[in-house]
């Protein structure tokens, strides 16, 4: 079964496996461990990946990129209005007011949803995946959110740990800090054997290496404009160019403090521009960005309610963490050294097949206790008798562990609906703070007019998701006790410690229910499942309850609809299956081309010998026609057209590769025929000369076998010599198929005779002489044939008959 992690990033992608003890990064059909997040569409197909981002400059009007954060935003949105301008795709408004991004496919003008988009590029990875394993992907983590990656990267770091403090001693407190191409997030980690605790995390979701390469650009676009007299704003393909060089350009002033050049020829207008750059000066520009760095780690720091003695260590990940300013600014700030155990570019990966390791029941993974926090606070709201009409409760602080379930108590008569939503919207990199609304049904007053009791469960999963889980309505049987309290407010109550629900994360859907289980079952339960109410004081009479399962009603805010949901898997498909068609015309146009260079290029090599120089002039003239339609009429054709054109080919050249083949191959062939024929002749020799080996042989086998030799030895001489009389330009009388026919004729004929084994004499048993004992009479081995004077008899074998004796 596999088992893959997969870091979905703004820029690039990683796939990760778990497969022979192991995690093991795979590479993509270009050999290329790393995929761009980049999808291109044409006329005829899509390019997803690395084939996409060679179409960024070329086609760069419907090669989409850089669309990760559009996921979940209106067109309206202040993040997409200052993307806009900076796309050289085209964003169009959908009539739900989310950003779609528009583009030319198939010689029509099609309206993407972004998650369409991505839905391509997982269809992709995914079959890289598949490619690399051999098998279908079953289990899979994908980390796609900008916040949510910090567990699978302390995953990567301390499930190998060795040296980690047991539980009972003081942890040890590791910082994570993950810049990317776009986003900036830092946690703080507490480890003990077996068990990870996130304790803090922090973002700045707008800043990473973009923001570094955008200064590079502005930079250059301001310079070129005054040097050259270019406005490279205005050219969407010399823009990307020069995205292309200035982050090319950062990377190297990373490694090198000295001045950099940056040369781009034939920029614009057949212009040639050129440049320097060097890290001081670099460094200078980013001032604004350098300082956005210590925020975060300040606030995590706060939050974990750590000093800097107690951090451990810090680790780096992500491509932006290279800059050297970045780095300084990060150890300063903690006053220690960067550690860089982990790989910065695919740790995310490696930490998401881990999470899915552990989380698959095909995998057995060490165990390893894991903790997660809810990055913001989570509040449920609903309708109330209050002076506001409305009723809250935070249900999830900031920070607070993950995953973990909580019951709220409510007193209703009749459906309700809770609103969930993030209560500190100021600090989302969304605009949009609303989670979902969720509908408790079926809820129906008490007997009696009174308000009935409903338990509601509220969880966050180990994903990181929040859900109402589960809803109870508590029905009150008749009794002689007082009715429960109502309070105004819900009373919450947590189900046990989160150190107890998260100790292994593959059971915690199950641990959900087990904890909905131990509310429900109490040591006090009555029969038929009913139970004593806690609330009855001990010296009340008891009122008798049972629980009743209410349905909930999900609608959650960013859910696509079922029936555009399986719209989109459609289209998907049938977009693969032109993929498909189109690889395949592809690939046929290709082994045309293919041919025909190849063959032309033999025929003034290997091939030139065994052809007549006038079939070889009119063969050439075959091929330089074809090459001619190859990139004039037939530059567009179906596939059928090529293939009729392959085999055209191939009726002239396919006789010269045989003639060429045939003639380095057919000695070989005879010499392993006439050494076949020389050991056998050997056997028959040896059989005539009466050698002991093989007189178990009879004559009729070894005359079955000299008869094949000698048939064998004239049919090898007569093709031989037949052979020797043809030119090298004409067809073999002989082929190589037919002597190795012939080997295969004479071991079967030959192998089962000469290999036959003798037959096995078995030992004579043992015969006392008479005069050796002290009587006459049959020895208990003779038995009563062994009777009278056995000197100089011979001894029979057993099961045959009895010889006379004289």
């Amino acid at each position: 079964m596999s088992v893959v992690g997969i870091d979905v990033g703004f820029q690039n992608c990683y796939i990760a496996v778990a497969r022979s003890g192991g995690i093991e990064t795979i590479a993509n059909d270009y050999s290329d461990r790393c995929t761009p997040a980049c999808v291109s569409l044409a006329s005829k197909n899509r390019m997803i990946g690395n084939a996409a981002k060679s179409q960024m400059i070329t086609n760069f009007k419907n090669t989409v990129h850089g669309f990760k954060k559009f996921h979940g935003r209106a067109f309206d949105d202040p993040y997409v209005q200052v993307e806009k301008p900076k796309l050289p795709y085209s964003l169009h408004k959908l009539a739900n007011g989310n950003a779609g991004i528009k583009v030319r496919y198939l010689d029509e003008d099609k309206v993407f949803t972004v998650e369409q988009i991505t839905g391509m590029l997982l269809n992709k990875l995914k079959e890289t995946s598949e490619m690399a394993l051999k098998k279908p992907v079953v289990d899979c983590v994908i980390s796609v959110s900008d916040e949510n990656i910090m567990e699978d990267l302390a995953l990567a770091y301390g499930i190998y740990k060795q040296d980690l403090p047991t539980l009972e001693e003081r942890p040890r407190n590791v910082v994570f800090v993950d810049m990317g191409h776009s986003s900036f997030q830092v946690s703080i980690t507490a480890f003990n054997k077996g068990k990870l605790k996130v304790l803090a995390t922090a973002f700045d979701p707008y800043l990473g290496g973009r923001n570094f390469d955008e200064v590079l650009v502005d930079y250059f676009c301001e310079e070129f404009k005054g040097k050259y007299k270019l406005n490279v704003r205005d050219n969407p393909r010399a823009l990307l160019r020069l995205h292309q060089e200035c982050e090319k350009l950062k990377k190297l002033m990373s490694a090198n403090s000295s001045d950099l050049p940056l040369n781009i020829e034939c920029f614009m207008n057949d212009i040639d521009v050129t440049s320097r750059m060097n890290r001081g000066h670099f460094e200078d520009m980013c001032a604004q960005y350098l300082m956005r760095v210590d925020m975060p780690l300040k606030v995590v720091l706060e939050q974990s309610k750590l000093s800097r003695d107690d951090i451990y260590a810090v680790e780096l990940v992500g491509g932006a963490t290279r800059i050297p300013s970045i780095k300084e600014r990060i150890s300063k700030f903690f006053c220690k050294d960067i550690s860089t155990t982990l790989n910065a570019d695919e740790a995310v990966a490696r930490g998401s097949a881990l999470q899915c390791a552990i989380l698959s029941p095909a995998f057995k993974v060490r165990e390893f206790s894991i903790t997660d926090v809810v990055p913001y606070p989570i509040t449920l709201r609903w309708k109330s008798p209050t002076e506001d009409g409305q009723g809250e409760c935070e249900v999830f602080s900031k920070n607070h562990a993950a995953p973990f379930s909580k019951v709220i108590t409510f007193h209703k008569k009749e459906p309700f609906d809770l609103e969930a939503f993030y209560n500190c919207p100021q600090e989302l990199p969304y605009p949009d703070h609303r989670i979902g609304c969720f509908s408790v049904q079926n809820v129906v007053p008490q007997p009696d007019g009174d308000s009935s009791k409903v338990k509601v469960k509220v969880r966050v999963n180990v994903h990181g998701i929040f859900s109402v889980s589960s809803a109870s309505l508590i029905d009150k049987q008749k009794g002689e006790g007082e009715d429960m309290q109502i309070d105004s407010e819900p009373m919450v109550q947590n189900e046990g410690r989160a150190e107890d629900q998260t100790k292994m994360q593959v059971d915690q859907e199950g641990q959900s229910q087990g904890d909905q289980q131990s509310e429900d079952n109490s040591p006090n339960e009555g029969a038929a499942g009913e139970k004593q109410d806690p609330a009855a004081g001990g010296s009340k009479p008891k009122v008798k309850v049972k629980s009743i399962d209410l349905p909930i009603k999900a609608n959650n805010i960013r859910q696509l609809d079922s029936d555009v949901l399986n719209n989109f898997v459609e289209y998907e498909r049938q977009m693969i299956i032109q993929d498909k068609l189109v690889k395949e015309l592809n690939d046929a146009k290709n082994a045309v081309e293919e041919y025909v260079y190849d063959l032309r290029d033999k025929l003034c090599g290997i091939y030139e010998k065994y052809i007549t120089e006038d079939d070889s002039h009119r063969l050439t003239l075959m091929l330089e026609d074809t090459e001619n339609w190859l990139y004039e009429d037939g530059e567009d054709q179906p596939k059928h057209i090529y293939e009729e054109k392959l085999d055209a080919l191939k009726r002239l050249g396919q006789p010269i590769q045989d003639r060429h083949r045939e003639h380095e191959d057919r000695p070989r062939a005879f010499d392993e025929l006439g050494k076949k024929l020389q050991l056998y002749m050997k056997f028959v020799d040896c059989f005539k000369q009466k050698d002991e080996r093989y007189l178990h042989l009879s004559v009729e086998e070894m005359s079955t076998v000299e008869k094949c030799v000698s048939e064998n030895m004239g049919w090898m001489n007569t093709k031989m010599n037949a052979q020797s009389k043809l030119g090298i330009t004409q067809d073999p009388i002989v082929k190589v198929a037919d002597i190795i026919a012939k080997i295969q004729e004479l071991e079967d004929v030959c192998n089962p005779v000469i290999n036959r084994p003798k037959p096995t004499v078995e030992e004579a048993p043992e015969v006392n002489d008479q005069n050796s004992g002290a009587h006459n009479g049959p020895t208990a081995k003779q038995g009563a044939e062994g009777k009278g004077d056995t000197k100089g008899s011979q001894q029979t074998k057993p099961g045959t008959k009895e010889m006379e004796v004289d």
